[in-house]
């Protein structure tokens, strides 16, 4: 059976392979796979998406943004930010949520425009 996206022939570019493999660590990738590992349920990008919206949210209004508990909001917010994708504050008995910079912030609004464009194209 042929397959129209593989390469009939090998041919190897030796100097771009050992460039790139040079270039590519593998605890970079681990530690960028985990963060879109964090990122591909769909509650915590729900959450990393209002994060996005919004400066801040306390975790009660994420709950009630995502429809779950505020205790399954906690835990997915806690891994978001054990990740290094949020940060967050107390106050008196309240603790909010925000991205932990503008380079999460500007992935999650990429990520949605792709998904955007994608859906026009279908």
């Amino acid at each position: 059976m042929k397959q129209e996206d593989v390469c009939e022939a090998t041919c190897v570019d030796e100097d771009k392979v050992n460039r790139l493999k040079s270039s590519i660590s593998q605890q970079d990738t681990l530690s960028v796979a985990q963060i879109f590992k964090a990122l591909a349920d769909d509650t915590r990008i729900r959450i990393a998406y209002a994060l996005s919206e919004e400066d801040e949210l306390c975790v009660c209004d994420v709950a009630n943004i995502v429809g779950s508990t505020t205790a399954t909001a906690s835990h997915h917010l806690r891994l978001l930010r054990n990740l290094g994708l949020a940060k967050y504050r107390k106050e008196g008995k309240l603790v909010y949520y925000s991205l932990d910079d503008d380079h999460v912030k500007q992935l999650i609004q990429i990520a949605f425009e792709h998904q955007k464009e994608v859906k026009i194209h279908e």
